[in-house]
């Protein structure tokens, strides 16, 4: 009976994905709703359904009260036998059989799948993001909306269909039995719908705003702590303790100050609320006993109206928690909104297609890019690497090494001119196929929380075993792989390696990452200082296995340690954003001009990073 109920919507099923979601609360919330508007309409009649049957039940409360003064205990069994058995049975099949039904609805079918579809499509959007738009972010914040959007919209859908769809129903029933037992019965009835409706309004006003001010706060704080966390070895190396703490405290008591202003609304709503209720009771009941004395109401009808009162009394305590919480849980989502309906701003062309690699040769023209800051980066930069050509990158730390190698795998478009591959402006070829013809290793090398295997296969999943151990052998990792252990008692390549990779050395992360690029063996390699944490002796032994893997290659290769690139094909020098200097590094060496400079004051093969140190006449 489950699996049936919680297979009734699959929310993985295929959609249309969007560029551009919707910026607006309820557009969005529609878009993704798309799938299960036919399960809202039954979950909504469903509602109804139990509130008619609970409105029912009270009226013939009254009916029954009004059969106990006519009736003497002899008669009334035998003139209304058939009646009492036949309520009696709905009481203990139908209507549980009702409630069950729609209770399944709501909680099998509805709110599993409803919270699924939502993260499932919120992370598959996210995920489309550039780099540079994760940069712009802390990656916690945008796991916290992630993970909080979808469980505040299904809480949302809850409250609809559970508890306010109910309540209207209910109220409208009640009103129609009063006004069928006399009018006047439900005239104060009205006045308090309309004074709540009056408070709900100037609830819902105040609660959504406070919600979301809280929902960021609570976001805020979440970053704040990972971000903490995530560096937690400089905070222990700097003694930053009490640094950290009071850092935390300021954003945590901005967080309860964001919610105790939210929890003021809610206050003064129950407040009032509890008067209107007062109200209500001494009206409905109060004009009830008064309309007996006159003798225009019977006992059952004044029975069936104060239990009317008392039930709304007590259901408005529950209505109030849920239209709360339809409010908190409608803030939430709109906050998670910020990240989750941002547009994709690095799209593939409309006619974009794979990238046709055929010699390799990669052209850069005009290429400037400064991060919109306008200043940086690149200017103006322009040349040729021609295909199986290996080059290197050598400069001063913000050149524009990195730029260019971020540039070159589409991380961010270039602001001016272009990039080609074999005569291909990689602009206007889909993203996923020029990344995978391009290796790369970085200096900041961050491996998955998974298995050593499942970081390296992550380079070629359809590697075989023999073809991923060869990988790590190449990138003189094996050994120290068979000796791994995790926690868990994993060990070898089964063990998990932490956090992006924190378990491990910096040197054995740079190893396991150069393993999982040999194994990918694209045509195209791109090194950002692969080999910067490892010792001389590993580098050199990884040198004599990269080099003879370069051959046939396309190479670009930055390194401040220059013994790294000494024996590429040709070196480029960049300076304040522009090439300097090009050619060999014997010819840059004989021309005594800025790479000479740096190879002459490197000390253990590094360069001299000082921005005010000239080149050498």
């Amino acid at each position: 009976m489950f699996r049936f109920f919680e297979t009734l919507i699959d929310p993985y099923v295929a959609y249309p994905p969007t560029d551009a979601p919707p910026r607006r609360l309820w557009p969005f919330v529609r878009a993704y709703s798309r799938p299960f508007r036919a399960l809202f309409a039954v979950a909504a009649l469903l509602s109804v359904a139990v509130a008619v049957v609970e409105i029912g039940l009270l009226y013939y409360m009254g009916r029954v009260v009004d059969l106990l003064t006519e009736s003497t205990p002899a008669t009334l069994w035998p003139q209304h036998a058939a009646e009492l058995i036949g309520i009696i049975l709905f009481v203990l099949v139908l209507r549980p059989a009702l409630q069950g039904l729609h209770t399944l609805v709501l909680n099998n079918a509805i709110l599993p799948n409803y919270g699924t579809l939502f993260r499932w499509r919120a992370h598959r959007h996210v995920l489309r993001q550039s780099v540079g738009w994760f940069e712009n972010d802390f990656a916690g914040r945008i796991a916290n909306r992630i993970m909080q959007g979808p469980p505040a919209a299904g809480d949302a859908v809850f409250q609809v269909f559970d508890a306010l769809s109910y309540a209207v129903a209910y109220v409208v029933g009640a009103a129609v039995l009063l006004a069928d037992a006399d009018p006047r019965l439900a005239v104060p009835l009205l006045i308090w719908v309309g004074l709540y409706i009056l408070l709900l309004r100037w609830s819902m006003k105040r609660v959504g705003p406070a919600s979301k001010a809280s929902s960021d706060a609570r976001s805020a704080t979440t970053g704040l702590v990972v971000d903490t966390y995530s560096n937690i070895s400089s905070v222990k190396l700097f003694s930053h303790h009490d640094r950290e703490v009071a850092h935390a405290w300021d954003q945590i008591e901005r967080t309860r100050q964001t919610f105790a202003r939210e929890m003021r609304i809610f206050t003064i709503f129950d407040m009032v609320l509890t008067v209107l209720n007062g109200a209500l009771i001494a009206g409905v009941v109060g004009w009830a006993v008064v309309l007996w004395i006159q003798g225009t109401a019977s006992v059952g009808v004044v029975a069936a109206a104060t239990a009317l009162t008392l039930r709304l009394n007590a259901m408005t305590g529950w209505l109030m928690w849920a239209t709360t919480n339809f409010f908190q849980s409608l803030g939430i989502v709109a906050e998670s909104m910020e990240t989750i309906s941002q547009p994709i701003a690095l799209l593939d062309a409309a006619d974009a297609r794979p990238l046709e690699l055929t010699r390799g040769e990669i052209r850069a023209v005009g290429l400037g890019h400064h991060y919109g800051r306008g200043t940086g980066g690149l200017q103006d930069v322009s040349f040729t690497v021609r295909p199986g050509e290996k080059i290197g990158l050598v400069g001063r730390s913000g050149a524009g090494k990195s730029t260019l190698v971020k540039l070159l795998l589409r991380f961010y478009d270039a602001e001016q001119g272009r990039i080609e591959i074999d005569g291909q402006d990689i602009a206007k070829v889909t993203q996923d196929s020029l990344r995978a013809r391009i290796g790369m290793v970085s200096q900041d090398t961050a491996l998955l929380h998974r298995s050593v295997r499942d970081n390296i296969l992550y380079g070629r999943p359809g590697a075989s075993e023999d073809e991923m151990i060869a990988a790590a052998r190449q990138a003189e990792a094996h050994d120290f792989i068979l000796t791994l252990r995790d926690s868990d008692g994993r060990a070898g390549y089964e063990a998990h390696v932490g956090e992006r990779g924190v378990k491990l050395s910096g040197g054995q992360r740079q190893r396991i990452a150069l393993a999982r690029v040999i194994l990918k063996d694209a045509p195209i390699l791109a090194l950002d200082e692969a080999t910067s944490a490892l010792d001389s002796d590993v580098e050199a032994a990884i040198l004599d296995t990269l080099y003879p893997m370069m051959e046939g290659k396309t190479v670009i290769a930055i390194a401040h340690r220059l013994s790294t690139i000494a024996r590429m094909d040709r070196i480029l020098v960049l300076d304040n954003g522009r090439i300097v200097e090009e050619g060999s590094h014997a010819d840059l060496l004989a021309s005594g001009g800025l790479y000479a400079g740096f190879w002459a004051r490197q000390s253990g093969g590094f360069i001299g990073t000082e921005p005010e140190v000239e080149a050498a006449e």
